[in-house]
């Protein structure tokens, strides 16, 4: 790795940073300015201005937003982000109970959607203008156009109520055998993974054809290279900076898609949590939840570009 991918890279490192900054002051904004507060959630309209105002200040909710914030985001720095307001436990543990079963969730559908992915948009670049390329594409734009809660909900009428295959809800995660866990992750994967092998394989398909295009691969079939051996060994290696940036774009897509996901299908992940806590205006639950997705999408898309830098072979080879 020479110096200017370094510099780049780093650049992209503080500029993530810089921008994670800026979001932590904006999500405190938006939460600060939501109606009602987690001490009119306890206790209900009918509470009087004391009763109310003596809560707010159990609770803290009566310091300055300023200074609220000052010391929110210097616990959030210090791995520190808070008690939940409303039930008083230790927001980092409430957390901690919940991540491993989102970061399973996102897994099994990252090992799944991928692949998938980029089996079609490849095969779809290599034989664009086929049977198989229209088919796909045509597949492809269709699914797009459906959000995630009628993917969701279809599912759940054709192989929950209808054919009793699987069921409609995930309480939790199970392990006594692969036929549980198939069951358990089942429908969330498959509505999570509709969207992001759409969204992936199109820009995937993109990305190889315009590499296709280029001046370079004329000459590489005029030394008489097979197709295949001209879109794995030529075209593919070029196209691996957007292809990333396909990967992290739609990855991303996973973070908002997993709050319908897990609502829908009453999965015990870190979405379901943040719901729980805007229902409850515990905004320590809620601003923290929402740094964790903003925290991971920025990591995406920084890793993304660093990948981009690394693999242009002007920046490489310089």
């Amino acid at each position: 790795m020479n110096l200017l991918i370094l510099r780049l890279a780093l650049q992209r490192v503080a500029l993530a940073a810089v921008s994670l900054l800026v979001v932590s002051a904006l999500v405190f904004a938006i939460t600060a300015v939501l109606p009602g507060d987690a001490a009119q959630a306890q206790l209900g309209q009918d509470a009087t201005p004391e009763t109310l105002a003596a809560l707010r200040h159990q609770m803290g909710l009566d310091v300055p937003a300023p200074v609220r914030y000052g010391r929110w985001l210097a616990g959030l720095l210090r791995g520190q982000p808070g008690e939940s307001i409303v039930t008083h436990t230790p927001v980092a543990d409430m957390l901690a109970s919940r991540l491993p079963n989102s970061l399973l969730l996102a897994a099994i559908t990252v090992v799944v959607a991928v692949p998938l992915a980029l089996l079609l948009g490849i095969g779809a670049a290599m034989y664009r203008g086929s049977l198989f390329d229209r088919i796909v594409s045509s597949a492809a734009v269709a699914v797009v156009s459906v959000p995630e809660f009628l993917v969701a909900t279809l599912a759940v009428l054709v192989f929950a109520v209808e054919l009793h295959w699987l069921p409609a809800l995930s309480y939790g995660v199970s392990f006594d055998s692969p036929l549980k866990m198939l069951r358990s992750f089942a429908m969330p994967v498959l509505t999570l993974c509709c969207v992001m092998v759409a969204q992936m394989m199109r820009m995937t398909r993109a990305a190889v054809i315009d590499q296709l295009k280029a001046p370079y691969i004329e000459m590489v079939l005029l030394k008489g290279a097979t197709p295949m051996r001209t879109v794995l060994a030529h075209a593919l290696p070029n196209a691996v900076g957007p292809i990333a940036n396909a990967v992290a774009m739609t990855l991303s897509y996973l973070l908002g898609g997993v709050i319908i996901v897990e609502t829908i299908f009453n999965y015990p992940g870190v979405a379901s949590l943040m719901v729980d806590g805007v229902t409850q205006r515990d905004m320590p639950l809620v601003q923290t939840c929402a740094m964790l997705f903003c925290a991971a999408y920025l990591l995406l898309v920084t890793l993304a570009d660093i990948c981009s830098i690394v693999a242009n072979p002007r920046l490489r080879y310089r």
